[in-house]
């Protein structure tokens, strides 16, 4: 009978398989399964490694340009030195330190209505990472038309959300954001790095669970948070039926 796991990725492993009814098959599959994060920068880069040191296949990073002085409050997945270079060329190089065993291919490319069913061909999980509203349309629009589940969270300061889409059982983002807010600004808003991190955590713990069956994910609610005062909450959240995304106005 095949072995489902090395010996190496046995002994790597070991303490994530102590996790009650966390058994071999749920580790395969996880090795099985490509991750998209559109976004390497203090969400999906945080998400990244947590998907690296699990076991996760294979991870496609989408993020364009160079590495900036000011993205090194948050983004842990950078060294100092890098600075000035391209972002998803050192992240796939520090998540190969962090785990050979985890295949990663990169765009050096924004997410775009263009390219989004391009960046999603062969991806079983989509997270959503970006800061603008336009990338993360084009990616829910993209993983809704190709069935893929896509996880959606995003923080200013000390807040953030989290919810999942998965097409046709949960509303998508534009079902509960139809509209862009006109004051958003891409770089214009405050982040603690603590709080960017612990959201990417969450993703991670959540394409886990999607990927593997294991455990439960968020499905038709939304974790929202303020770390100001730690309030922690659960809202249920419902599809649009006319939805021009997901439901009848598609």
């Amino acid at each position: 009978m095949e072995k489902l796991l090395t010996d190496t990725e046995m002994e790597r492993y070991r303490r994530q398989l102590m996790l009650q009814g966390f058994t071999l098959q749920h580790q395969q599959r996880l090795k099985e399964s490509t991750a998209l994060i559109a976004g390497i920068g203090g969400l999906g880069g945080t998400a990244a490694v947590y998907l690296a040191v699990a076991g996760i296949g294979k991870m496609v990073f989408a993020h364009s340009g160079n590495l900036t002085l000011s993205n090194m409050n948050r983004q842990i997945l950078m060294r100092h030195e890098w600075i000035g270079r391209s972002r998803v060329v050192e992240a796939k190089r520090r998540i190969e330190e962090i785990n050979p065993d985890v295949e990663v291919e990169i765009f050096d490319e924004r997410t775009t209505g263009d390219n989004a069913g391009r960046l999603l061909d062969g991806v079983d999980i989509a997270l959503s990472a970006r800061p603008t509203f336009h990338e993360r349309r084009a990616l829910n629009a993209a993983c809704v038309k190709k069935d893929i589940p896509m996880i959606e969270a995003a923080m200013n300061g000390m807040e953030g959300y989290l919810f999942n889409v998965i097409a046709g059982k949960t509303p998508c983002l534009n079902c509960l954001y139809p509209d862009d807010d006109p004051e958003w600004k891409e770089l214009g808003f405050p982040v603690l790095g603590a709080v960017s991190g612990m959201l990417g955590c969450l993703m991670s713990i959540e394409a886990i669970k999607l990927l593997t069956g294991y455990g439960r994910p968020l499905l038709s609610r939304m974790l929202l948070f303020n770390t100001f005062d730690m309030d922690f909450r659960k809202l249920r959240i419902r599809r649009d039926e006319g939805c021009m995304v997901c439901g009848a106005g598609a």
